[in-house]
């Protein structure tokens, strides 16, 4: 079925800033005229935009022109953040019309950075994967950032222009031909999409107007979601997202570090974000998605509106993963010192957060709210073994997969997928990938190289990790060594096969449940057992130790990746074992 959308019928731009403004139409300048009807906008109605036009803006500013620069508003950047904008077709013909959807709390969710994900490194490399994907048991794909960046190589949050996609992944046509192809094999997509700076390379938007509010993210500029002149930036972002789950047909999106948004108005423009998605999903009957990232322990995003909340489908929870991963790792570096104990993880796992109005090492001060448990289903929140951040923010990129061992490595997963939160797998693994992530960019600015090379090694030596380990983010054997190797060994073929299980395992046992307080999680100092009230039937019993431990939980293996002793009334568990059993 061929679609089309709307598209501007003239050139336009908004710039308040400006006292003149010309549209250069390759080699020809044009003037245009103020909006009387919107304040601050530019218009030229004399020619209609045609596809494959390229164009760019030019602004007076009462006392000199500036050079030309893209469309703020730019659906397509060809020859890149640099260059001019050009004027795109919506036309696509899309096969997916007996798509439909699938809820949140059914999601299993799998993160990836199309770079290096596939040896092209583009989203056609993306669909000669999917099979995999699907017979592993994902159903809803987190693409990484995909908006524009300098140069080709970058983890894609330094993304500028927020209504296009990044030519060398495959552009625009790429992205729709991904879904289409997803979306036929029941995979929905997912964007993660930064919406609190833009990247230091390519961003004229502030020329144009007050897009930016001062202050720093610790990435960039704050963007102006709450100033003078933020009405037309939150449009600008309203804009962006009415066009990826409308008219790309993506099914959701990921809202990047929105602790650092600057919202203070009494509509969060999280809250309009989920209210333009709920409109999207009652158009098309489709739902759709919103997920933030945040470490907050802040209830107000996945509450309801009509209890003070913002009403998003979900959050992603980093308090599971640091509490698992100090267990099987004993690293107590930077936030992992407030974790590291049984009971901590047993405790986060009962109520959601680990902070909930108390105190923090690591922060130094009180943090979090508690969860009002009979209102926020566990499955708003999103958990992992590990995600970009966890692996990309270690010196050296390096995966769990290059530290621990398979059954410890799978043990992780297990804990995870057989929570009631909705479950997340980092690319790469499902198969424990020997391959790192560290982090990589490719500004053509050097000055820029160089500071993101002293800015990496200042915070890395901060943490105590060594500078040598750190790799060379400009490098391009950086990237190159983060592309997935998908030739298998045995071993790791074996983990796989458990990742698979322990996915059917999920389904089988619909643990996406409606109410965290019917979880039982009992525990000893190195070991752990977590079943459902209502149904428990199956219980996992999970040993986080070097040395064999004896659970009081007996029955009938149903799976373990080890060789546990099940009896009656007890399970003998092997060194970083688990045993899901049925009572």
């Amino acid at each position: 079925m061929v679609e089309s959308h709307v598209a501007p019928a003239r050139f336009e731009v908004w710039a308040p800033r400006a006292h003149q403004v010309r549209v250069h139409l390759e080699g020809t300048d044009f003037a245009l005229a103020t909006d009387s009807a919107r304040e601050g906008w530019w218009v030229l109605d004399d020619i209609a935009p045609q596809p494959g036009t390229r164009y760019s803006f030019s602004l007076y500013n009462g006392t000199q022109w500036s050079h030309p620069m893209p469309d703020p508003r730019t659906r397509a950047q060809p020859d890149g953040v640099h260059g001019p904008s050009e004027v795109v077709s919506t036309e696509f013909s899309w096969t997916d019309s007996a798509w439909a959807g699938i809820e949140t709390k059914d999601l299993r969710i799998y993160e990836l950075h199309v770079g290096t994900f596939s040896p092209e490194g583009t989203f056609a490399g993306v669909i000669s994967k999917l099979d995999h994907l699907s017979e592993l048991g994902i159903n809803a794909i987190e693409l990484m950032p995909v908006q524009p960046f300098p140069g080709t190589r970058n983890w894609g949050y330094d993304g500028v222009d927020w209504f296009a996609v990044h030519e060398a992944y495959g552009g625009r046509e790429g992205l729709k031909k991904l879904i289409d192809a997803a979306h036929s094999r029941g995979i929905a997509i997912l964007l993660d999409v930064v919406y609190n700076h833009f990247g230091p390379e390519g961003n004229y938007n502030n020329a144009f107007g007050p897009y930016l509010a001062g202050g720093r993210t610790g990435w960039g500029e704050v963007i102006n979601l709450s100033g003078p002149g933020s009405d037309e930036v939150r449009a600008y972002v309203l804009d962006a997202v009415r066009q990826w789950l409308d008219e790309f047909h993506v099914d959701g999106l990921r809202l990047d570090a929105v602790q650092t948004y600057d919202d203070r108005r009494a509509f969060s423009i999280m809250e309009e974000i989920t209210r333009l998605a709920d409109e999207i999903a009652a158009e098309t009957g489709i739902p759709r998605t919103v997920i933030a990232e945040s470490d907050q322990n802040d209830p107000r995003l996945i509450s309801d509106v009509d209890r003070g909340g913002y009403g998003l489908s979900g959050q992603w929870l980093d308090d599971v993963h640091h509490g698992i991963h100090t267990l099987v790792t004993g690293e107590n570096q930077g936030y992992y010192v407030d974790y590291g104990t049984m009971d901590i993880l047993a405790d986060t796992l009962r109520h959601g957060y680990r902070f909930r109005d108390s105190y923090s090492r690591y922060r130094g001060r009180t943090h979090g709210r508690e969860l009002d448990l009979a209102h926020a289903a566990p499955w708003k929140l999103v958990t992992y073994t590990t995600t970009h951040d966890q692996t990309g923010n270690r010196a050296a990129g390096d995966r769990p997969s290059q530290n621990l061992t398979p059954a410890q490595l799978v043990l992780k997963a297990a804990v995870v997928f057989h929570s009631p939160f909705t479950p997340m797998l980092f690319m790469g693994e499902e198969f424990a990938a020997q391959t790192p992530f560290p982090f990589f960019v490719s500004h053509t600015d050097e000055g820029l190289l160089e500071g993101t090379r002293l800015g990496r090694l200042e915070e890395f030596s901060r943490q105590g990790w060594d500078a040598t380990d750190v790799p060379d983010p400009a490098s391009p054997d950086t990237y190159e060594q983060a592309k997935l190797d998908w030739e298998f060994s045995e071993q790791q073929q074996d983990v796989l096969d458990a990742y698979q299980r322990l996915l059917q395992l999920r389904s089988e046992h619909s643990c996406n449940r409606e109410d965290l307080r019917n979880l039982r999680v009992e525990h000893g100092e190195r070991w752990l057992t977590m079943a459902n009230d209502s149904d428990d039937a199956v219980v996992l019993a999970a040993n986080f130790s070097d040395d064999p431990a004896t659970v009081p939980v007996g029955g009938t293996l149903v799976y373990s990746f080890t060789s546990p002793e099940v009896g009656a009334d007890e399970t003998v568990l092997d060194p970083w074992g688990f045993a899901y059993i049925k009572r």
